[in-house]
């Protein structure tokens, strides 16, 4: 039977992520990989979570195994807001706060009661796949600003809402991933960030702030939240334990105006009525007992030595018109090779070479950067990525047709 017939024409808008297509790559043969985002699992705490969980279902499971509030359990979400004021983020007395699975349903609630068909949102270029995969089925206009090495280009940003007001349009909101920029790992500077509050007063649109990665910040970077400058509630913060504990609790938030939560909670009763009881339970237990601390601190030693480890190798093995950022902070780099490369082109190639990473095309608006990658440098050990990027660098003089060793 042909079921295509059965499958609603709105389905077409739920493209295939890139990076899980690819990491089915990784998970049938044995290879190199750049590609997810995965944490590296010798930083789990696995003896600390085992004691945690046992513990939980032994003293709380009357209600860690129970049916909990769809906005969270509250007792997690008490801990989880006192931990972020731990961390600098304000919290207003006009906010409330979230559970949800991961950022990744953030993400998606956001463009289920944020976006109509036809209304304009801003985002960095290039930014997170996933995001654009989660907001593109609500068919906005998706406008892309550029990034430096400061962040967003805020006075093109300002270029552009002047254009989009003139033809009477004002934008949804602008999602921005302001510390530690996934894909390319940088992070935007605090004149920038007053700057683009400033923009949001001025305009009048939101901010969505995605903010999973500011714990792993290895060099001097302003790591202050949007959130935290906001002083009109017009920030939207979303995070997740997913980098900074374990991505299989599925735990994530949103913090924002109480009136925005209490539409994002309709929303998600929609999905799955409520994040997991049993994984707040644990993330509770794992905050109070500080081993999310302990986690994030062995973390970012660890990717400290990884991302130097990579920057080295590109400078060692790419030829000499490759450039990147080296990323202030984060999981990731993003590399522009010589114009004449395709990445997607080069992929197969790739693999069958023993190393995959995730072609940059997609994290473009417009799709562009064609001749870019994302190379993840939290889950390859070091001499993997030593061999890995000496094996990219060799594709890449064999595609110009350069000879070996050359620049």
């Amino acid at each position: 039977m042909d079921y295509r017939k059965f499958i609603a024409k709105s389905a077409e808008a739920f493209r295939a992520s890139e990076i899980r297509e690819l990491l089915k790559v990784v998970e049938a043969r044995r290879v190199i990989s750049f590609a997810g985002g995965y944490p590296d699992p010798e930083t789990f705490p696995r003896e600390s979570l085992a004691r945690i969980a046992y513990e939980v279902v032994l003293n709380f499971g009357d209600k860690a195994l129970q049916y909990a509030p769809t906005k969270g359990v509250t007792v997690f979400r008490e801990t989880l807001i006192r931990w972020l004021k731990s961390k600098n983020v304000k919290v207003l007395n006009e906010d409330d706060l979230i559970v949800v699975t991961g950022s990744q349903q953030a993400l998606d609630i956001v463009a289920r009661t944020l976006i109509d068909p036809g209304d304009y949102i801003v985002t960095e270029n290039p930014t997170y796949l996933a995001a654009l995969t989660a907001f593109r089925p609500a068919k906005p206009n998706i406008v892309g600003i550029p990034v430096d090495s400061q962040g967003m280009r805020v006075d093109i940003l300002e270029e552009r809402l002047k254009e989009l007001k003139s033809r009477g349009i004002i934008p949804r909101f602008v999602y921005t991933i302001p510390t530690a920029h996934n894909p390319t790992g940088i992070s935007m500077s605090l004149e920038r960030k007053r700057y683009l509050l400033e923009l949001a007063s001025k305009y009048d649109f939101l901010i969505i702030e995605d903010d999973p990665y500011s714990y792993f910040v290895y060099d001097e970077a302003d790591v202050t939240r949007l959130k935290t400058l906001d002083s009109e509630g017009r920030v939207v913060y979303m995070g997740t334990l997913s980098k900074i504990l374990s991505p299989g609790l599925r735990v994530g938030w949103i913090l924002a105006n109480r009136q925005l939560v209490d539409v994002f909670e309709r929303a998600k009763q929609s999905m799955d009525l409520h994040t997991p009881s049993l994984s707040q339970y644990i993330a509770k237990e794992a905050i109070e007992r500080g081993v999310v601390e302990e986690t994030i601190e062995k973390a970012k030693r660890i990717y400290r030595v990884k991302r130097d480890a990579m920057v080295e190798a590109l400078s060692e093995y790419l030829v000499r018109d490759s450039w990147w950022i080296k990323p202030v902070g984060g999981l990731f780099l993003m590399v522009w090779l010589p114009r004449a490369i395709d990445t997607k082109a080069l992929l197969p190639k790739a693999v069958e070479a023993g190393v995959v990473y995730v072609p940059g095309a997609p994290f473009f608006v417009d799709e562009s950067g064609t001749n870019t990658m994302r190379l993840n440098f939290s889950y390859p050990s070091v001499n993997d990525i030593r061999r890995g990027i000496e094996i990219l660098g060799t594709l890449v003089r064999r595609e110009l047709a350069l000879p070996a060793g050359s620049t």
